[in-house]
């Protein structure tokens, strides 16, 4: 009986020995799928850590960049100028190294500034001879071309959101792209966000801001925090507004390894910016306020002595304006030789 026992337990042992051979068949099986997945793991790992690149662009002279920058100040005594704890910037910076010469204005308008007053090859013409100009005003800082283009425009319309604005399609952006590519030149945005604000403007323009040569222009002007309509009073953006629109764009120079981006801030009234102490300046972004107020030369340089000069930031800007500068006496526009005797002397110049 027990022999006869042990014969019916053999194939129960047959198949209990296949099972064990498979079930160690299947344990080899997983821990090779295991090895397999760590390498293939660390495989992706250091292919991750190989797409991770030091910025590409050219390094700054930080020796150069302070020695630049007392020149810009142009023998201030105050201590104001050059403004304290500037940051060395990052790779691909603008600025002090270049003089931005730029037109500005908007494709739909020949109203709104020469950049949309000329057809492309007019303009550039003229901007070129502003340029040369600049050089020869000017030879420590080499002046380069810039596009400014309004993509955000302050409307007395509320449109489709009533926010008072007009947003430009894509495809007019990329038209001043494609005129800026025509000499080179580097392009601003200006966005006038009317009864909007930058959260909601900002991230319409992102896939122009995340190129290289894209840079952000913002006019307190027409930031109606109050709800009273563009252009019926002059609005404002706090320290606050400021600071979002240079860590929005620090992020996306961060997160896509670009050079250096330029804030450029509109002002001609004491409102349009308030607490000018709490700006924080960002390696990863230059910081210009610009004075952009018409009419006779002392009217603008009192303008920029009160609300420049005054408030350090970190560069400063001035515009001019072929027609509206004309109006009063001596019915003239300011010329380079006579705005780089200013104190800072501006580092970006704009024409409307």
């Amino acid at each position: 009986m027990l022999a006869q026992k042990n014969y019916f337990l053999l194939p129960q042992l047959l198949l209990a020995a296949a099972l064990f051979c498979s079930c160690s068949g299947n344990s080899n099986g997983k821990t090779n799928q295991s090895t397999a997945s760590a390498e293939k793991k660390d495989s992706t790992q250091v292919e991750a850590i190989a797409e991770v690149k030091e910025n590409p662009y050219k390094p700054v002279d930080s020796a150069k960049y302070y020695e630049l920058q007392k020149y810009l100040a142009n023998g201030d005594t105050t201590g104001k100028w050059p403004v304290k704890n500037d940051p060395l910037p990052i790779n691909g910076a603008i600025l002090p190294f270049n003089r931005i010469i730029a037109y500005y204005g908007n494709l739909y308008s020949k109203k709104m500034g020469a950049l949309g007053e000329y057809a492309p090859k007019e303009m550039w013409r003229r901007l070129n001879a502003e340029v040369a100009h600049w050089n020869r005003a000017d030879s420590v800082i080499k002046a380069i071309p810039a596009i400014h283009y309004i993509a955000t425009v302050a409307s007395g319309t509320p449109g489709a959101h009533n926010y008072y604005i007009n947003r430009m399609p894509e495809k007019q952006i990329d038209s001043a792209l494609a005129i800026a590519k025509m000499h080179n030149a580097i392009v601003f945005l200006d966005v006038q966000v009317g009864l909007s604000n930058l959260h909601n403007e900002l991230p319409r323009l992102e896939k122009y801001l995340k190129m290289p040569n894209v840079h952000l222009g913002i006019d307190p002007e027409f930031s109606m925090k109050t709800g009273a309509l563009p252009g019926r009073k002059i609005g404002t953006y706090d320290a606050a507004d400021i600071n979002y629109a240079s860590a929005y764009l620090t992020k996306l120079v961060k997160e896509n390894n670009l050079p250096a981006k330029i804030l450029v801030v509109h002002r001609f009234t004491q409102g349009m910016v308030t607490n000018y102490k709490n700006i924080k300046k960002q390696k990863e972004v230059q910081m210009v306020m610009h004075m952009d107020g018409w009419g006779e030369p002392e009217l603008k340089k009192g303008t920029y002595r009160h609300y420049l000069y005054s408030e350090p930031v970190q560069f400063v800007g001035f515009k001019l304006f072929y027609k509206n500068d004309l109006k009063k006496a001596p019915n003239r526009l300011m010329t380079p030789e006579e705005l780089l005797k200013l104190r800072p002397k501006p580092i970006y110049i704009q024409y409307q």
